[in-house]
This record gives C-alpha cells, structure tokens and sequence, in this order.
C-alpha cells in the first residue's frame, strides 16, 4: 500500500533532478551566466531565474527594482481606485510585479547573508535599527540589484574588492 506511493515520489523526484540538471545546463551556455553565478549567494537555479527576467526586462536597475516593489511606489503609479457602492479606497495591487524575481533576489541574498560576515554585520545592523527580518534581508537584496546591473553592464565578474580606477 505504501509502495506505489514511494515508487510515484521517487519517480517524481528523478523527474526533477532532470529538469533541474536541463535548467543548469541551458543555463551555463548563456553569455552572462558566469556573471551573474560569480554573485555570492546565486547559483544556477537562481541565477536561470534572474537571468530569465533581466532578459526580459531589460531596461535599468532602477526598473528591476521597481518590478519587485522593494521601494515605495510613487502616487503616479499607484492603481487607480476601484470604487462602488458602498466600497470606497479599494485599490488593487498591480500585476506588473515579478514574484519570481522578488523570491530568487530575497532567496539570493539570504544565502549571502549566511556566507559573508560583512552582509551579516550589514543585516544585523539593520536588524538593531529596528526593522524586521524581511526588511532587514530586502535591503542587502536591493543594493545587490544595483551591483548586479553593473557587473552585466560593464561585463565584469563579481570581486570583493572593487577593481581600481584608471586614470585618463
């Protein structure tokens, strides 16, 4: 009674064990996978994900960060209100928001924040200014999109220490 089960989970879990290898691998051979798998935290799971929206959307860091509503939405952009009858103020929550890219960034840097002592030192101190855990990790996340951006712009790996300036 208990064997078909098992038999069907384990069949499932070989079914994504290949998945996940074809994601990897499709992955890899892209141009800009070794630059964004070179981020702490980011692997090749994570990196095909970001790697499909910044494809996607590719615009500026600033839009990437106003796709995963991190920062407070101007008045300009806020959905209009959906008034009627007796429901007055019902504003509705835009779709245009990618939730996969908010997971795999807030995922990418929670992984980080568990590596590096200096994101941790960064996480806690926000953490004892008073903000909570997830606000706390989206901050890390936040300038880890800027620096990402960068990285891809100028197609440079990620270093711990920033190269130096040449001077004209």
């Amino acid at each position: 009674m208990i064997a078909t089960p098992a038999r069907e989970v384990i069949a499932l879990n070989e079914k994504i064990s290949e998945i996940d290898q074809r994601i990897e691998a499709s992955f890899r051979v892209h141009k800009q996978a070794v630059i964004i798998a070179s981020m702490p935290g980011i692997g090749n799971l994570l990196g095909a994900e970001i790697l499909a929206v910044i494809v996607a959307t590719w615009i500026s860091p600033a839009f990437l960060i106003a796709s995963t509503a991190w920062r407070p939405t101007p008045a300009w952009h806020l959905p209009p209100p959906r008034d009627s009858g007796k429901v007055g103020g019902n504003r509705h929550r835009p779709q245009r928001y990618h939730q996969r890219l908010q997971r795999a960034l807030f995922l990418a840097a929670m992984s980080h924040i568990t590596r590096c002592s200096e994101s941790r030192r960064y996480f806690d101190r926000k953490r004892a200014d008073g903000k909570r855990h997830s606000q706390a990790v989206l901050a890390p996340a936040q300038l880890r999109v800027n620096v990402l951006w960068a990285l891809l712009r100028c197609q440079r790996h990620y270093e711990l220490t920033p190269p130096e300036a040449t001077a004209p």
